[in-house]
C-alpha cells in the first residue's frame, strides 16, 4: 500500500473511536525523569503523553508518524492537557528526523511491520539511541511467509499484519542492526488472519554501552 493511501486512512481514523494499538509496549518501557524517548507510530499521542508525564520537565519525547491527521490531532490533545515537553514529527520510519544518539528509549506498538523496508528501520533505531538505550517494541510476525495478495489489501494492511515477517527473519533484522541482547518479554500463540497465520510479541533490547554493536 502507498504511504498516500496509509496517510488517507488513518487520518480518517484519527476522528474515530477506533483503537489502533495491538501492543503494550508502553506497559514495559519505565520511562524515567530527565530521559528523552521516541515513540513509533505514535498516532494520537497517547503514550507520547504518558511518557512525558514520567519523564517530567527535564525530560522531552517525541512522536513519529506519518499520518497527518494523527499529527495533528496528537498535537491538539498536548495543547489541551498543557503538556509541553513533547514534539510531534512527520517522517517515514526509514528515515527518521533526528540525531544519531538521541534516545534513552524507543517504544513502537505494531507500527514497524508497515514498514517496507524493515532492516531501515531498526537500523534506525539504532542509530537514535544512545549508548545503552533501550527499545521496548510491540509487533506481529508470520509462522510463514505472508502471500502477496494481502501485502497491499487495504484492511489486511490496517489490521497490522500484511506486512509481517516470519520470527527468525525479525530476529535476524534485530542482529544485523547491532543489537546483541534481545529479550522476548510476551509472545501470543499462533492465530489466524485470512490465509495467513501470526503471532504478536512484545520484544525489548539494548544498545551495547560502547556503541559497537555493528
Amino acid at each position: 500500500m502507498e504511504i498516500k493511501e496509509i496517510n488517507h486512512r488513518y487520518s480518517e481514523l484519527a476522528e474515530s473511536e477506533c483503537c489502533l494499538s495491538c501492543g503494550g509496549a508502553i506497559h514495559y518501557a519505565e520511562p524515567v525523569a530527565g530521559e528523552v524517548c521516541v515513540d513509533l507510530g505514535s498516532g494520537r499521542g497517547t503514550d507520547v503523553l504518558r511518557m512525558a508525564a514520567s519523564v517530567g520537565e527535564t525530560g522531552f519525547v517525541y512522536g513519529i508518524d506519518i499520518s497527518d491527521g494523527m499529527l495533528e490531532k496528537a498535537r491538539r490533545n498536548a495543547e489541551k492537557f498543557g503538556i509541553s515537553n513533547v514534539s510531534f514529527i512527520r517522517c517515514e520510519l526509514e528515515k527518521l528526523e533526528l540525531a544519531d544518539n538521541t534516545a534513552n528509549l524507543v517504544i513502537s506498538n505494531c507500527t514497524l511491520n508497515h514498514a517496507t523496508n524493515k532492516q531501515a528501520v531498526w537500523n534506525e533505531i539504532y542509530r537514535i539511541l544512545k549508548k545503552g538505550g533501550r527499545f521496548v517494541i510491540s509487533d506481529i510476525y508470520a509462522t510463514k511467509a505472508i502471500a502477496d495478495e494481502y501485502r497491499n489489501d487495504p484492511v489486511a494492511v490496517a489490521e497490522c499484519w500484511a506486512g509481517s515477517v516470519t520470527r527468525d527473519e525479525y530476529m535476524q533484522q534485530l542482529e544485523k542492526a547491532g543489537f546483541t541482547s534481545v529479550e522476548i518479554i510476551e509472545e501470543s500463540a499462533p492465530y489466524a488472519k485470512g490465509n495467513a497465520e501470526v503471532a504478536s510479541f512484545t520484544i525489548a533490547g539494548k544498545k551495547d554501552a560502547c556503541g559497537c554493536g555493528n
